[in-house]
């Protein structure tokens, strides 16, 4: 039965329910693990958050065991280690919602065909994500995704345009923020300092083109410093470019760091040169400590806009340039950290989560439920929606030679994107 708190949480949510709550709903959230990145941290995140709702009994299911320095979550919360079990976890533990998180195309495939459990699929990547980097994965996972009942997306332009287009019954989620907006003491911007921040192994960051971009930037500003924070795993290329250009006395590299925030204070800007995301934390972080931004093309995030420098072109020399001109003026420098503050202010925990309940409670109640939070949202306008869309089909063919013929019919049309012929990247 429903104590007084949990009613009352549901009379300030304006929510009747049809079907009444027996107990608690027992709610499964799988993710890969809750240490080290991004994702971890917003799955723990909702692990707490959620945890507080007393009318859910929370399960949390990884692919990792337990491991030290793991994001804190209450210990009192069933683990479980999924390896090649996920049905019988589910049943065994009688989950009636899963939060899924992760990319396997055969528990996808699986978790679409359940009847008796309700799934929803939270997707942290982007559309880009997938087509840079595999575009037989991109084809073959949202294929999966046109047959998902309830799906998370955190990409304003792919919920609001491109999945009514394809066909994914999608519903648009921000991320949590890991830092209090008053809580943070922002950088004074006084430092000739450059934050570089993420898994600098992965080819999807480009590290190596924010590392080419300070053989120009120290030409201009003598004494400037880039700060690399990475794990130190497999970046060998990376530390073997700096020796190459010389610049071991201008970029240092930390290591990873869990707690970055003397670092954002510190910091004068802060280069992103990633082909693709979907919401990233260190942006977040980076806007919350008042830090302008330097973004390749990534014009299409929720976090965009505000304090940022959108470039569409890849080469260092841009970046260089852009870079040079927020240094050297402190006026201009200061007016993009006070954008980049200020756009972080409108975010706020506590609202996510009452969505998130609501999304959970609509799906528990009925389907009808869901399409008519679905058709809630706020939608981004429609102009900046065509203007995401001519930037985002502009780069594919710059980047990719495969779709130089690609119009915007092919590109709305999924079907015909399946049939795309393609060459790795």
């Amino acid at each position: 039965m429903l104590n007084e708190n949990d009613l009352q949480i549901l009379k300030n949510m304006n929510i009747t329910l049809n079907k009444k709550i027996k107990g608690k709903i027992r709610l499964g959230i799988y993710g890969y693990c809750i240490f080290n990145g991004g994702r971890a941290r917003i799955t723990a995140l909702l692990v707490n958050y959620l945890y507080k709702i007393k009318f859910f009994k929370i399960f949390l299911f990884t692919v990792e065991n337990k491991k030290e320095n793991e994001y804190i979550i209450p210990n009192d919360i069933k683990r479980c280690k999924i390896k090649n079990n996920l049905m019988k976890i589910l049943r065994l533990n009688k989950i009636d919602i899963l939060i899924y998180q992760l990319d396997n195309f055969k528990e996808i495939e699986l978790l679409n065909n359940l009847n008796d459990i309700k799934v929803i699929v939270y997707h942290h990547s982007s559309t880009f994500d997938w087509i840079y980097s595999n575009y037989t994965n991109f084809k073959t996972i949202y294929r999966l995704f046109l047959e998902s009942k309830y799906y998370v997306s955190i990409v304003p332009f792919e919920n609001d345009y491109l999945f009514k287009k394809w066909g994914i019954k999608s519903i648009l989620m921000n991320n949590f923020m890991t830092y209090e907006y008053n809580s943070v003491i922002h950088s004074d911007l006084t430092n000739n300092t450059i934050l570089m921040i993420g898994r600098g192994q992965a080819k999807k960051k480009r590290f190596q083109i924010g590392i080419q971009s300070m053989e120009f930037i120290i030409k201009e500003i003598v004494k400037c410093q880039m700060e690399i924070i990475s794990d130190f795993t497999k970046i060998g290329k990376l530390m073997d470019l700096v020796n190459n250009l010389s610049l071991n006395k201008n970029i240092k590299f930390i290591g990873y760091n869990k707690n970055p925030e003397i670092y954002f204070r510190n910091a004068s800007l802060f280069i992103f040169p990633s082909i693709s995301e979907a919401f990233p934390m260190v942006i977040i972080e980076s806007k919350i400590f008042g830090v302008p931004i330097i973004l390749l093309g990534l014009d299409y995030l929720t976090i965009a806009k505000g304090g940022t420098i959108i470039i569409y072109d890849d080469t260092p020399e841009s970046i260089s340039k852009e870079a040079i001109k927020i240094l050297k003026n402190q006026k201009y420098k200061e007016k993009l950290g006070k954008e980049a503050r200020h756009s972080m202010k409108k975010y706020n925990n506590q609202n996510l989560v009452i969505k998130w309940i609501e999304l959970i409670l609509s799906i528990y109640n009925g389907d009808q439920y869901y399409k008519q939070i679905r058709e809630q949202n706020d939608n981004i306008a429609y102009s900046d929606l065509i203007t995401i869309r001519y930037n985002q089909i502009k780069l594919l063919k710059m980047r990719i030679s495969n779709f130089i013929n690609i119009t915007i019919n092919d590109y709305e049309n999924f079907t015909k994107m399946e049939n795309w012929k393609y060459l790795k990247l």
